[in-house]
């Protein structure tokens, strides 16, 4: 059996249609399962899925303890990813102390695992964006969400050094994730698909003016990389299974606000029509005007699939998924 957690959400929904694409039917989804309208749309993402049972996250590690034996691969994908909230507890809780349990949980039984970490561990780049284990004491992520990233990154990788870790382990530095099944993440959403639904609904596009004198409105630049991508890097790792380590995740290359925005109209056959506004007061001082993936690491390892450019992601997302309001 293969445990994925967060699966009613974007990236792990995705990973399971690629895992049953693949022939993998055995999985077992975990999630908060409490009927709320928020999770009635996340449902959705399981549509059309083959799973073997849904646990709910807090009924996990007792489930986990009964099923031990079954286990052959954990993908750690659920977190609070909100980057506008500013309740570290509430991320100590959900993205540090539950992932410990994990973590602890795959090194007592050798069971390999694959999680979630981000590029808000990097800050404002001051570093660079090298996935370099021995930096990561050094980075200053922006807002609690990426604090609580970085965390568990340092502590995961305390725990290697003392030899307490799993099988094998990867933690994936996610750099800006796009694609099918985010109609749920509100706020959070993609500047893509936040991009369809102004234009649908205005014929325009309103982005954030640049508040730095070195970057020109629009010209922010972000690694933009489309979840089938991302996909694909999980299923290469399950199948790794060697070279344990943090590793990045985007394309290793960074395009501007405006390039995705550009590309989003002429998926869409609507003529341009962008303005800018203030960016937000209270994301202002914590917004990253540029990151990009430094790749090598994932590549040395023996990854070598060529990643969809902004341009095809963009028209793939927008006219097979957005236009026709369908998931993955």
């Amino acid at each position: 059996m293969i445990i994925i957690t967060g699966t009613s959400g974007f990236i792990a929904s995705c990973l399971i249609e690629k895992l049953n694409k693949e022939g993998f039917f055995s999985i077992v989804a975990v999630d908060d399962y409490t009927p709320t309208p928020k999770n009635s749309v996340k449902e959705k993402n399981l549509a059309n899925k083959t799973i073997k049972e849904k646990v709910d996250r807090k009924n996990l590690f007792q489930w986990l303890e009964n099923n031990t034996q079954q286990i052959e691969f954990i993908f750690h994908l659920g977190a609070r990813t909100d980057t506008t909230e500013f309740n570290q507890s509430i991320f100590d809780e959900l993205n540090l102390h539950y992932s410990q349990k994990i973590w602890n949980f795959c090194t007592q039984n050798q069971i390999p695992l694959v999680y979630a970490s981000s590029a808000a561990t990097y800050g404002e780049g001051e570093l660079g964006y090298n996935d370099d284990e021995n930096i990561i004491k050094q980075l200053h992520p922006l807002n609690p969400y990426g604090k609580s990233k970085n965390d568990f990154d340092i502590w995961a990788i305390e725990q290697s050094k003392q030899g307490k870790e799993p099988l094998f382990w990867a933690g994936l530095k996610f750099f800006n994730v796009y694609g099918p099944n985010e109609y749920h993440k509100g706020r959070m959403a993609s500047v893509i698909f936040h991009t369809f639904n102004q234009i649908k609904a205005t014929q325009s596009m309103k982005l954030f003016r640049s508040h730095r004198p070195d970057f020109k409105d629009g010209e922010q630049m972000r690694d933009f990389v489309y979840v089938k991508d991302v996909v694909e890097v999980c299923y290469f790792l399950m199948n790794h299974r060697k070279n344990s380590g943090l590793y990045n995740l985007g394309t290793g290359k960074a395009r501007t606000f405006l390039d995705l925005v550009k590309n989003t109209f002429k998926a869409m056959n609507v003529p341009e029509n962008i303005s800018f506004i203030d960016t937000p007061e209270d994301i202002r001082d914590k917004y990253q005007y540029f990151t990009e993936a430094n790749m090598e690491k994932l590549k040395n390892i023996g990854y070598n699939k060529p990643f969809l450019s902004l341009e095809e992601g963009v028209e793939d997302y927008v006219r097979n998924y957005l236009m026709e309001n369908k998931y993955l």
